[in-house]
């Protein structure tokens, strides 16, 4: 039993790697994100967080228009998902005791949402419609699956962007029956998300599908995936009751072995305590807050689809309750198993040991306990969409990015865009700063 509560895993990649991984993104540098990225797989990722590193790679190739390549590496990560979370309704029991960071990671429910979305974009932009919608009817069901399992247990319902993607595939495609459940989907989402962030529902005053044909024009789709992901990073707080104290440490973890030296002291120092950690979010800064588009004489703003960064942080909030208990439970038990080795080491070699023996096993014991700061650190910290009906043909499209006051920040020209009379075009931009 020690020696299960006691082992450690590969905890992922660390808040260096993943603050470096924003560093290329924000300087477009998607060839050296992904070469970093392969460079680390041993190092920084391990055999436990397969998952992760392919939702890492396959995002900085679809970031670097590398679609076949980036849905290889979806396809990977979801593979090993599907067979992690089928696993998981039978282990979980099990695993009450164990620290999250010696599992294999299986993604958030969220990332598993917006991994099949990005597969369905990937899909588009190679051209292969049909196989775009297979994605986006893999969320519904995992979704459906997902709220089975969890027997209204979780707030987390669906993802906004992954309906309403799916809702405009569906109607390019002529399913309207589909197309009007995800758009009706979509609009649930908005509208709870508006009842608890205050965060509007989108209002694109864009055309009806059919009507472009008959007006003969064509649509432009923006996509804006604007600032880096949240990083989950490991709290704690020891519970020393001996003294009837509950210390609480914000200690980011910006290095994390730093943080267990912490642990370590002050359970050495204090004696009857137990330490514990639990995982939370920063939201690294980024300055870029909309964005909008122009051609042909007209243009559009984007708007929120997805808040990634409240989404995620919605799902650990509810997942912390769990986490927390989880925690004490391994930590008091390892508690216990230190004190009976030094109350035998100093039954066997007096008194002066035992007090040896006592600060070093609560110290290794701290020093042993981290929250799982796992997490899909390529993902945008928001999605935003812009969609614009323009006459079709050949044409430059302008993108103008804003700040939070307003004032425009930089701009950015895809040129020669093939504008098809009755169909839509889809572009896709990344800002991280």
């Amino acid at each position: 039993m020690a020696a299960v509560l006691l082992a450690g895993g590969c905890a992922g990649p660390s808040t260096s790697f993943r603050r470096g991984l924003n560093a290329r993104l924000a300087a477009f540098d998607y060839e050296g994100a992904r070469a970093d990225i392969e460079k680390a797989r041993t190092s920084e990722y391990g055999e436990k967080n397969a998952v992760l590193y392919y939702l890492d790679r396959g995002m900085v190739l679809h970031d670097a228009g590398r679609y076949l390549e980036s849905d290889r590496d979806f396809e990977k990560a979801e593979d090993r998902m599907e067979e992690l979370f089928t696993k998981s309704v039978s282990r979980a029991a099990g695993t009450f005791l164990l620290n999250d960071n010696t599992t294999k990671y299986a993604g958030e429910v969220f990332e598993r949402a917006l991994m099949n979305a990005f597969r369905a974009l990937d899909y588009v932009f190679l051209g292969r419609p049909d196989d775009a919608l297979v994605e986006v009817r893999k969320v519904t069901s995992y979704l459906d699956r997902f709220r089975e399992y969890m027997q209204g247990r979780s707030g987390y319902r669906d993802s906004a962007f992954a309906q309403y993607l799916g809702a405009m595939l569906f109607e390019e495609d002529g399913a309207e029956d589909d197309a009007r459940i995800s758009y009706s989907a979509a609009s649930g989402v908005f509208k709870t998300r508006a009842e608890e962030n205050g965060i509007p529902e989108p209002d694109f005053q864009a055309l009806p599908y059919p009507q472009l044909e008959r007006r003969g024009l064509g649509e432009i789709v923006f996509l804006h995936y604007n600032g880096p992901a949240p990083i989950k990073v490991s709290r704690t707080f020891q519970v020393a009751w001996n003294e009837a104290m509950l210390a609480v440490s914000r200690t980011q973890e910006d290095d994390a072995s730093s943080e267990r030296f912490q642990n370590a002291l002050k359970a050495g120092i204090i004696g009857n305590a137990i330490t514990v950690s639990y995982p939370d979010y920063d939201q690294p800064a980024y300055s870029i807050s909309g964005s909008r588009i122009s051609a042909g004489g007209a243009e559009a703003p984007s708007m929120l689809m997805e808040d990634v960064t409240s989404v995620a942080r919605r799902v650990l909030e509810e997942k912390n309750a769990a986490i927390r208990l989880r925690a004490i439970a391994r930590a008091t038990i390892k508690f216990v198993l230190a004190r009976a080795a030094a109350a035998k080491v100093e039954e066997q070699a007096g008194p002066g040991l035992g007090l040896l023996a006592r600060i070093v096993t609560g110290a290794a014991g701290a020093a042993t306990e981290t929250a799982d700061t796992r997490g899909w650190t390529t993902l945008p910290a928001q999605i935003r969409m812009a969609r614009l009906a323009v006459k079709p043909g050949v044409q430059d499209v302008t993108v103008t990015f804003t700040a939070r006051d307003g004032s425009v920040t930089g701009t950015a020209v895809f040129r020669d865009v093939n504008v098809l009379k009755g169909r839509r075009t889809y572009l896709h931009y990344r800002t991280t700063r």
